[in-house]
């Protein structure tokens, strides 16, 4: 029996940490406040943003976009020539702020 204790001991030792990712609560709160700052008129919507910088992306493929609700920024991502490129968009006023990546 201590054998079979100690084995499984090392198999969870050997699995090493998980990884957490964010409760489903915060992502639904950041997704809220996301949707309130929308509402409220003080974030462009995506559509709008997409219009904005898509088109400046000439050759790349667009991936998706994540905002950050709490900076009011949208970063888009894109892959040209295997190359990933990250734009990172004031949300307020639609302007690139940062472009990481060829």
């Amino acid at each position: 029996m201590k054998m079979l204790l100690s084995s499984l001991v090392c198999l969870l030792a050997a699995a090493g940490p998980v990884a957490a990712e964010p409760a489903p609560d915060q992502r639904r709160g950041d997704q809220v406040e996301a949707f309130d700052q929308l509402k409220k008129g003080r974030l462009l919507p995506l559509h709008e943003i997409e219009r904005r910088v898509v088109p400046q992306m000439r050759g790349a493929q667009y991936l998706g976009v994540e905002l950050d609700s709490i900076s009011g920024i949208y970063t888009l991502k894109f892959l040209r020539d295997g190359n990933v490129i990250w734009v990172e968009v004031d949300g307020r006023s639609g302007q690139v702020i940062g472009r990481t990546g060829n």
